[in-house]
């Protein structure tokens, strides 16, 4: 059977028309932490000029590889195993790499890697994606996102919602600036950098 997330049906319309916004110029992008492959199959359906490659650790491949067969797109690039930290990145020519609700459930040392060789990979001018929860100024932005950031914790206390700050900071040390922060549904956000060097 497919896996299945219903995070990712609840906001991937409103997600897709940003990106269709933000990804019109580009041709090949890099999907971390593809997870179910949903998110895969629904952008990748609704940006057919772009090449969408996806990746996650191993365990999840079989069911990605499921959501991209059924779909059946010729856009779509089966699953790269790719553990930001562990696994060496692949040799792409990506001009954007896109990636949701992975940071805060990754260690901020994951989070360090996963900026480091994104930022490596990505072409000049090309955009480095994140949608979530971010913190600002070290305040949570909402009663439900300091529940979550808690469950998050108490989960792995190496996870966590992530100050937007130290991220970009950590952006701007490998080479990209912000150039989108844009306020989505259910106190969520989406983060866009631009390789600038």
């Amino acid at each position: 059977m497919k896996p299945f997330s219903e995070a990712c049906v609840q906001n991937q319309a409103e997600i897709c028309a940003v990106l269709k916004n933000l990804l019109d110029e580009k041709k090949h992008l890099l999907e971390i932490g593809s997870g179910t492959g949903q998110h895969a199959v629904y952008f990748a359906k609704h940006l057919p000029h772009l090449i969408w490659h996806t990746s996650d650790q191993t365990a999840y491949h079989h069911g990605i590889q499921m959501w991209l067969d059924e779909a059946d797109l010729e856009n779509t690039r089966n699953p790269i195993a790719l553990d930001v930290s562990e696994d060496r990145w692949p040799t792409l020519n990506v001009d954007a790499i896109f990636s949701a609700n992975s940071v805060h459930i990754m260690s901020w040392k994951n989070v360090i890697d996963y900026v480091r060789n994104g930022a490596k990979l990505l072409e000049n001018k090309g955009l480095f994606i994140l949608y979530g929860p971010f913190n600002y100024n070290g305040e949570y932005t909402s009663p439900s996102n300091a529940s979550f950031d808690q469950w998050l914790k108490a989960r792995d206390h190496k996870s966590g919602i992530r100050d937007y700050e130290h991220l970009n900071t950590l952006a701007e040390e490998n080479g990209m600036t912000l150039k989108h922060d844009i306020e989505m549904a259910v106190n969520n956000r989406i983060l866009c950098w631009e390789k600038t060097h």
